[in-house]
């Protein structure tokens, strides 16, 4: 009985010895090329290597954004032992609190996913800490952290980008391809432990770092141009701004400011979310008086007047249904081309474009580039609004000669300044000077008028700065200004008439007069307690005009 059980027992071991040797034979023969490459996976991994991201810098070589080595910190959660005493050793070196660590790899673990991220963009100095501590299931991985180390300046010009470092807004994003480089290729074989220690690491593709993007932004003006938008905003509340400094010869944009400004490295905390936008190119606005110097631009090229031209301007003006009044005359005059220019009298400029005529007026509008791009190299532009020939009503032409009824952006007015400013060029303005090695933002002009015609609009655009005129009480010693004031209702979205309490406030002009270098244009929305171009955004002009004029040292006239 015994010898019985003995042979069954030497039997039964016999059989399962069969059966784990025809497994074997199976793992061996049928299963070994996958486990061997499940084997390869698990130890050998090919990871991607973030290129540097190309710095951003000013014309004078001051870096606006810069990239630094970074890594990202994830978890695996069923990996970590104690969620609590691990976030309690992290939250120092990850800026977070421990609850928040803890709550992240819990909620992981439960639904039972191997990967999560607890912070991104760490500094590699506080990432090699992290490393330090050798913490089960919690690992890097390398990237880069993009900063700001004006962190205010131009913020919204310059843009952000996401969490895996591509730009989302912006230059960041305008030119992201130049600026992200070519990533690398890094091959890590670890070891099969718990642990997974590296036993080598190599780099099969080195990463190829990302273009040096220059400006002709300059560090200094954008600086005192966000200042002084800053003093407006804070003396009138309006609901924005923005500035633009340009150089009429070239197009190049020495500043481009907006207020209110945001946190370059902390974009997320900025409210309201309109002050994401870059209003010098996104923002439409009727220009109001601003658009009057195009209305007598055309008016001059068609010699329907000259700057000697005498209007006899009663205080009203009614063409159909419309009257029109001035903003502040109630008395009848006899003005010249020149003095309702100065003056910005919306009678005399709506008498202009009716001896213009409609068809000649909307062919001027066109040649000054209003209704489409300027083709600027920031993103996000848009092209206003311009009612096109055929769609003139009887009453166009007591509202379009004075801004009322088309839509520009403060770049286009810009735009259409620095040709008068420049001898009667439209020059496409830029803000990047150098790709890399390559000079980019070369000049490209059109014919809009002529250089007489140019030079009879800012003899005329003078008066504005004249005792009589609308900015008589801004004055920079020893320059010649030339320019206009705009202020303009906006249409109330509830009524869809203009509102009486709603206005935008602007001004455009450069110096000097004759020969003009610079030209400084502001655009304010909605300013409280003060509406007029004359008195809120005049005097801003006068702010950044003379700071300008002396850092580039500009010599009086």
């Amino acid at each position: 009985m015994i010898q019985r059980r003995i042979g069954l027992l030497f039997a039964l071991f016999f059989c399962l010895l069969g059966v784990a040797g025809a497994r074997a034979a199976y793992f061996a023969t049928v299963k070994g090329g996958s486990l061997k490459q499940a084997a390869v996976t698990q130890q050998v991994s090919l990871d991607d290597v973030p290129a540097p991201r190309g710095t951003i810098v000013d014309r004078e070589g001051v870096e606006l954004a810069v990239s630094g080595a970074a890594d990202n910190i994830f978890a695996t959660p069923y990996q970590v032992e104690n969620p609590e005493a691990t976030a309690h050793k992290l939250a120092p070196l990850l800026k977070k609190p421990e609850a928040e660590i803890t709550q992240t790899i819990v909620t992981a673990e439960g639904k039972h996913s191997g990967f999560v991220y607890l912070a991104r963009g760490v500094p590699s100095t506080r990432a090699q800490k992290v490393a330090d501590l050798k913490l089960t299931g919690i690992g890097l991985e390398p990237t880069t952290n993009r900063t700001y180390p004006r962190d205010w300046l131009a913020s919204q010009v310059l843009g952000s980008v996401n969490p895996d470092g591509k730009g989302i807004a912006g230059l960041e994003y305008r030119f992201d391809d130049v600026l992200h480089g070519v990533d690398g290729k890094r091959r890590i074989v670890k070891d099969g432990g718990a642990e997974q220690e590296p036993l080598s690491i190599k780099d099969t593709k080195v990463a190829e770092p990302g273009k040096r993007l220059q400006l002709s932004l300059d560090a200094a003006i954008q600086a005192r141009t966000e200042e002084v938008l800053g003093n407006v905003g804070a003396t009138y509340k309006p609901k924005g701004a923005t500035a633009i400094v340009m150089d009429p010869r070239t197009g190049e944009l020495l500043a481009v400011a907006n207020w209110p400004r945001i946190d370059a490295n902390a974009p997320l905390s900025a409210s309201p979310s309109y002050s994401h936008d870059d209003r010098a190119v996104s923002h439409i606005y009727e220009p109001g008086s601003t658009f009057k110097a195009v209305t007598v631009a055309g008016a001059l090229s068609e010699k329907a007047v000259t700057p000697d031209t005498k209007f006899d301007l009663p205080p009203t003006i009614t063409l159909y249904d419309r009257t029109v009044h001035e903003s502040h005359r109630t008395a009848p005059v006899n003005f010249t081309t020149a003095q309702i220019l100065a003056q910005s009298s919306n009678v005399g400029a709506i008498k202009i474009g009716l001896a213009e005529g409609q068809k000649n007026f909307a062919k001027w509008v066109d040649r000054f580039g209003f209704g489409r791009p300027t083709g600027v190299d920031l993103p996000g532009e848009s092209s206003g609004i311009v009612p096109p020939l055929a769609k003139y009503s009887g009453t166009s032409m007591i509202n379009l000669p004075i801004g009322q009824g088309l839509s520009v952006t403060p770049m286009q007015m810009a735009t259409a300044y620095a040709a008068i400013a420049n001898g009667g060029t439209l020059v496409r303005p830029h803000i990047v000077n150098r790709i890399g090695s390559k000079a980019v933002g070369g000049l490209r002009t059109k014919r809009v008028i002529s250089g007489s015609t140019a030079l009879q609009l800012r003899k005329m655009l003078e008066g504005v700065f004249d005792t009589t005129g609308t900015a008589s009480e801004v004055k920079i010693p020893g320059y010649k200004l030339a320019g206009k004031t705009g202020t303009s209702q906006k249409i109330d979205p509830v009524t869809g008439e203009y509102s009486d309490s709603r206005y935008v406030a602007s001004f455009v002009g450069f110096a000097p007069a004759l020969h003009p270098k610079l030209l400084v244009s502001v655009m304010v929305d909605e300013p409280q307690s003060d509406i007029y171009g004359g008195t809120v955004a005049a005097p801003a002009f006068g702010d950044i005009m003379s700071f300008a004029l002396k850092y580039l040292k500009i010599p009086p006239n």
